[in-house]
């Protein structure tokens, strides 16, 4: 049997396709320029052409697939519900989705999709980070405009819960939240990357119009930025809480920020190298 990946080059299709192959499984990675992504992923990968957004052009990518992973995107919203339509009459019979965040049309439209189901519900990324590359490198500062706790995630975690659940049986019908094993302040996770990297790293407090603005100017519309930046700001009490989900499912304990830092921490430094 065969499973689609969408988004397979994203920060989580990339850990779902790695860990199915891991377990032996066909896959089939989705991603706009094939021709881009060779090399990233074993030979055994079938990459095709396509986008999760544009539905009316997948009968091909779904055509033999029996699993499918969705990553919710912007711009997915509109079109999703006929993504999955389409994939079950193609004859899709398990569907993962990493959720956007709340559970909207197309969340909405996996669970009434009359296939088996899980649903994904990470907090934050741990590869959020990633936006503070330039300012570490360039600067040794971070400007954020809160230092609240967060149960950051590591994006191989949702891969292979992803894994887990498109291939094992228990877990249809499931929504997981799943977290990291701590939940870290922006400042102490500035500290752990700073150890990775071997370098201080000043956390500098910008105002909630600073860093919508900032975020605007990189084209995100403004009422997006708005909802990210108030996400910050006023939290839910689940992006802040640990849960054990994770080993749970996978039977281990969740990856940790250090692990993540140590694993991108050539990334962060001045020279793009990793320290010895």
């Amino acid at each position: 049997m065969t499973t689609l990946v969408t988004g397979a080059t994203g920060n989580t299709g990339r850990h779902v396709v790695a860990e199915l192959v891991r377990r032996g499984e066909r896959v089939r990675a989705l991603t706009r320029n094939p021709a881009a992504a060779v090399g990233r992923f074993p030979a055994a990968v079938e990459l095709t052409a396509g986008t999760h957004t544009e539905p009316e052009g997948l009968d091909a990518a779904l055509d033999g697939v029996s699993r499918l992973h969705i990553t919710v995107t912007a711009g997915l919203a509109e079109v999703g519900p006929e993504l999955v339509r389409r994939a079950v009459d193609a004859g899709v019979r398990r569907i993962t989705v990493v959720w956007g965040g709340w559970v909207g049309p197309v969340e909405q439209a996996v669970a009434d999709s009359g296939v088996e189901w899980t649903r994904l519900e990470p907090q934050e990324f741990m590869s959020n980070a990633l936006t503070w590359v330039d300012s570490i490198r360039g600067e040794g500062i971070v400007r954020e405009p809160y230092d609240i706790p967060s149960a950051v995630v590591h994006e191989a975690d949702i891969g292979e819960v992803a894994a887990v659940a498109l291939l094992d049986g228990g877990h249809a019908g499931r929504a997981y939240n799943l977290t990291g094993p701590e939940s870290l302040t922006t400042r102490e996770r500035l500290v752990i990357l700073g150890k990775a990297i071997q370098r201080d790293i000043a956390f500098v407090p910008i105002t909630r119009s600073q860093a919508i603005d900032r975020l605007t100017a990189t084209g995100v519309s403004p009422a997006d930025a708005e909802y990210v930046i108030g996400w910050y700001g006023d939290p839910p009490a689940a992006a802040g809480t640990v849960v054990d989900t994770v080993e749970k499912v996978v039977g281990r304990p969740a990856r940790t920020f250090e692990q993540w830092a140590a694993e991108h921490a050539a990334r962060f430094r001045e020279d793009g190298v990793a320290a010895d």
